[in-house]
């Protein structure tokens, strides 16, 4: 669950390492891979 700008910033900054997959990022914050694409044209 994202619970403030410091979990938005670290949820962008995993999206665009490559070796973090997008299952990673659902693991740690309950957010699909859709929904971070969503996130990331927001906030970029």
């Amino acid at each position: 669950m994202i619970k403030s700008e410091r979990d938005i910033d670290r949820i962008i900054e995993m999206a665009w390492e490559d070796r973090t997959p997008f299952e990673a990022i659902e693991y740690q914050f309950s957010i699909s891979e859709t929904e971070v694409i969503k996130l990331m044209r927001r906030e970029i």
